[in-house]
């Protein structure tokens, strides 16, 4: 048989000992600590913060560009009216995708629940309203 050696448990230090042993001391409780001035601001109602103009999504620019044109755009030619005539505005790096998909996305979603789009693609890649 072989013999096996057995490993003799270190000494262990009063260091070591108190940060392994858990504390029985109970949790305190926090205070509650006051709302902050931003908290405050979230709770108030519109017309409490003042009257603020909503930006239009890019839906509705697209929907008041092709009423305004009267003909068939594609999006690159939206996003520009849009973008020159102030009616949206945005920081991304490709907005006709942008437009593209949410146009897509309005008028699949209307078609899935039965109701009419304002939206009608006309062509490939060309979008009008849909009257």
């Amino acid at each position: 048989m072989k013999k096996t050696k057995v490993k003799k448990p270190k000494p262990v230090s009063s260091l070591t000992k108190a940060k392994t042993t858990p504390t029985a001391a109970p949790l305190e409780k926090k205070e509650a600590e006051p709302a902050s001035a931003t908290a405050a601001v979230k709770r108030r109602t519109p017309s409490e913060r003042g009257a603020q103009e909503k930006r239009p999504s890019g839906l509705d620019a697209a929907a008041k560009v092709l009423a305004e044109a009267g003909q068939p755009m594609s999006c690159n030619e939206l996003v520009k009216a849009m973008l020159e005539k102030s009616y949206w505005q945005t920081n991304g790096k490709t907005p006709a995708a942008t437009i593209y998909a949410a146009l897509i996305r309005h008028i699949a979603a209307a078609v899935q629940k039965c109701r009419k789009s304002r939206f009608r693609k006309v062509e490939r890649g060309k979008f009008t309203l849909n009257q």
